[in-house]
């Protein structure tokens, strides 16, 4: 297959362009720095067409994740930006597909599990899951992500490609061994005694081990069963508190201090972050995916948290021989 991937240059971009590489697929990634590596990676602006559009007539799938990182402030200039990334650049790729003499037969956009409210109760799945920003005492930057989400999706349903599947995947954090990423910042507070509870530690943590990641991106382009929304989560969502447990048990350390609220808004301020990204209540089930037969490898964070654990210490070793 050839696959165009527009915003493929992020942590989950290289996760999926360095797997389908390795399975002999033809890997096209679209970003705002062309450069040169195992696959191309050809230059756009995000916001009109150009010779890069030429890569997706002719593909076979599209995997947009092209957006700003919200690992940031929510100020109104941040917002604005993060917002038109996520629009436009989605805008523009239903735009190349519909002018395509040979358009995609699946178009796969990146959304998020943030989508859905904060709540304890149930969790949301794909099917009759609720939409937040409704929340009583909702904060601005929660009902923030919600309104990216939202937008998101909008644009994508609002592109016209009768002649390519479209499916939304809303993710929930994607963790791998890989440096700079989610599991090891998180791996990096747990080595350094500082892996604790975060705030009340009652708010639900939604994963997925990067594998079964991979194979759910697989799953949803090989089965034409699939559109609109899905959500790519193990099935296991746990409190903050179990979590991040768990994952000290796992590499062995007994100490996590805790965060309480104020300590988090103190750090995110300095790191220039939003404490929304740990303190809202992610609680996410892969509905669809399990209906249609799908198996997950690691379904229980523990035996996720192993295989994350032990590969990246081999990551490690491998670095430093």
């Amino acid at each position: 297959m050839k696959i165009v991937i527009p915003g493929g240059s992020g942590q989950v971009g290289t996760i999926l362009a360095r797997a389908f590489h390795d399975d002999g697929h033809e890997v096209v990634v679209i970003s705002r720095k062309a450069t040169h590596g195992k696959w191309p990676t050809i230059g756009w602006d995000g916001e009109t067409i150009g010779e890069w559009a030429d890569e997706i007539d002719g593909a076979d799938v599209v995997i947009n994740l092209a957006g700003r990182s919200v690992n940031c402030r929510y100020n109104a200039k941040n917002c604005r930006e993060i917002i038109e990334s996520r629009v436009n650049s989605t805008r523009v790729v239903g735009e190349a597909i519909a002018q395509a003499k040979h358009p995609p037969r699946v178009w796969l956009q990146a959304s998020t599990a943030t989508i859905y409210s904060h709540r304890f109760d149930a969790p949301n799945d794909d099917i009759d899951g609720v939409i937040g920003g409704n929340e009583k005492y909702s904060p601005r930057t929660w009902r923030f992500s919600i309104e990216v989400a939202t937008k998101w999706e909008k644009a994508a349903n609002e592109a016209v490609t009768p002649d390519t599947r479209k499916v939304l995947m809303r993710s929930a954090i994607v963790l791998s061994p890989d440096h700079g990423g989610i599991f090891d910042t998180l791996l990096s507070l747990v080595r350094r005694g500082l892996g604790g509870t975060a705030g009340s530690g009652d708010q639900f943590v939604s994963w997925i081990n990067d594998k079964d990641f991979i194979r759910g991106v697989y799953w949803l382009i090989e089965h034409d069963e699939f559109s609109g929304p899905v959500n790519l989560a193990a099935p296991q969502a746990l409190a903050n508190r179990d979590f991040m447990r768990i994952l000290r048990d796992v590499w062995g350390t007994s100490i996590g201090l805790p965060a309480t609220k104020w300590m988090l808004e103190v750090g995110a301020f300095f790191m220039r972050t939003e404490t929304e990204l740990v303190l809202k209540s992610r609680r996410v089930a892969p509905r669809r995916l399990l209906d249609s037969g799908f198996a997950f490898e690691f379904e229980l964070w523990e035996h996720a948290a192993r295989d994350l654990c032990r590969r990246w210490r081999e990551h490690e070793r491998a670095e430093n021989e």
